[in-house]
């Protein structure tokens, strides 16, 4: 059961609008095949009751009605009624699965609670509505009050009750407690159906549902992108891939692997909660090897692979590229981009990514065409000219201006001059010194910046300038993180050319 709808609206400022409510309730029955939703708490406001009309009328419609599920409370029919007038037709009881609650929160006997109980699933059955019941704080229950537990499942089996939901509502369980907790109920109530339901404050819930599994629980409760209150849910991602590589002789789920990517991220949009991006299945680095002996083992034999396969889940491997790279992730990336260079080309341009990653940027496939170029084209000449130091000023009233050194054939000039902007500034700056020497600079006929089409990086912009000189034009290119120093890098290509 995805209880995204429900329990996962419970994380802090998190709240779907109707039509984000229909649109992901369709998701989940239609496209990832999930067996039944919970999608609200009855009787919260007008909104939810709206909500909640809108996916019954299309569940209605399309014989999903049996498999959207409401949270209800003992409060004497008024959660039936709400239920009635919003054509649901299973509710999820809400009752108290511990002493502690019971006595604490209602402050009453367990036979005062069981008998309003069991008022309300009467008055379900007449409806026609179905009813699951869960006994809230059920993990504190059987740590501290288990004979009150086992009262209360001897009553709930007795009455027309279709599932028994075990929330750790807490989430305070560790894996050898959920293991014992379940075993007990399901070796004493073998017929019954079970649920559980996780909650991760220990990062425990996925290690969780895995021992209710393997103590014969019959179904568990997710969340796509683990959501919910505090630090959330059973994500629902890990625990198909965990039922599917571990389980998959004992139990076979509908779950379509292939649609967990895709409908992840629309919730996050919808949601404003991002994902991490090392979340299992579904974070953006979890199919990225970043080690350059990583990429180099799956050249070999996909030495580096597990069960977890991207294409299961509608995504690719990536190999990362910066300092840790090494040859075999680029050569991973040129061969999705079906380049290929020499080994000494290759070097070269390894050795230009390890810079990019030592000053902390993030270098992507999109951008390696054009740092091949930028490596392979400044082999081209002999660099008799290098711009070896600048200051460049830009201050609010006063004119940008540069201070530039430049060494040709060894001999170092300096100068300084004003300008329009700071590329403007180095420019004047670089006239007078060639002027001061008698040479003669091209003219610049056409400047234009960009970024590696695709790339979402900051790593790369690229300025390519075209000079005219003897009316005669070429093109020279300068890469790099700052705007102006690429331009510079293009004019320095030209100095030289």
């Amino acid at each position: 059961m995805d209880t995204t709808l429900r329990d996962g609206e419970q994380t802090s400022g998190v709240s779907f609008s109707s039509a984000e409510k229909l649109t992901i309730a369709k998701l989940l029955l239609e496209e990832l095949h999930i067996d039944r939703i919970e999608v609200a708490s009855a009787r919260v406001s007008e909104g939810e009751f709206q909500a909640v009309k809108n996916i019954t009328d299309w569940a209605s419609k399309y014989g999903h009605i049996n498999k959207v599920e409401m949270l209800t409370f003992v409060d004497g029919g008024q959660s039936i009624q709400w239920m009635k007038g919003a054509g649901a037709k299973v509710q999820n009881l809400l009752t108290k699965g511990s002493l502690n609650h019971l006595t604490h929160q209602l402050k009453k006997t367990p036979e005062q609670h069981f008998a309003e109980i069991k008022e309300v699933i009467d008055l379900a059955q007449k409806e026609g509505i179905t009813t699951n019941v869960y006994l809230e704080d059920w993990s504190n229950g059987m740590r501290n009050s288990e004979a009150y537990v086992f009262q209360f499942l001897d009553f709930l089996v007795t009455q027309p009750v279709a599932r028994i939901l075990l929330p750790d509502t807490l989430g305070v369980l560790t894996p050898a407690e959920t293991k014992e907790f379940v075993s007990k109920i399901t070796a004493k109530y073998p017929n019954i159906h079970f649920d559980f339901h996780a909650h991760n404050d220990y990062d425990l819930s996925v290690a969780n549902v895995m021992e209710a599994l393997y103590a014969g629980a019959k179904g568990v409760h997710l969340t796509v992108n683990g959501m919910g209150e505090r630090a959330g849910n059973a994500p629902l991602a890990s625990v198909v891939a965990v039922i599917n590589d571990f389980f998959k002789d004992e139990i076979e789920v509908s779950v379509k692997e292939t649609s967990l990517y895709s409908v992840s991220k629309l919730i996050e949009t919808f949601s404003g909660v991002r994902i991490p991006s090392n979340k299992p299945i579904v974070g953006d680095n979890v199919f990225t090897q970043t080690a350059g002996i990583h990429a180099d083992g799956d050249n070999k034999n996909n030495l580096y692979f597990n069960d977890l396969m991207p294409e299961r889940f509608g995504r690719k491997r990536k190999y990362a590229l910066g300092k840790t790279s090494g040859k075999a992730n680029i050569e991973k990336n040129l061969q999705e981009l079906g380049l290929t260079l020499n080994n000494e080309d290759l070097k070269k341009v390894t050795q230009r990514i390890i810079e990019l990653g030592d000053k902390k940027e993030l270098v992507t496939k999109e951008d390696l065409p054009y740092i091949i170029s930028d490596v392979l084209n400044s082999n081209l000449y002999q660099e008799r000219i290098t711009i070896e130091s600048y200051v460049l000023t830009h201050s609010k009233g006063l004119k940008p201006s540069t201070t530039v050194l430049v060494k040709i054939d060894g001999n170092a000039y300096e100068e300084h001059a004003q300008g329009d902007g700071q590329f403007d500034a180095f420019m004047n700056a670089l006239k007078k010194l060639y002027k001061k020497k008698k040479m003669i600079l091209p003219k610049l006929v056409d400047y234009a910046v960009r970024i590696p089409p695709g790339s979402t990086s900051d790593a790369l912009c690229e300025t390519i300038i075209t000079w005219e000189n003897d009316h005669k034009r070429f093109i020279t290119r300068g890469l790099d993180s700052d705007q102006t120093v690429s331009a510079i890098k293009a004019t320095q290509r030209m100095l030289n050319i």
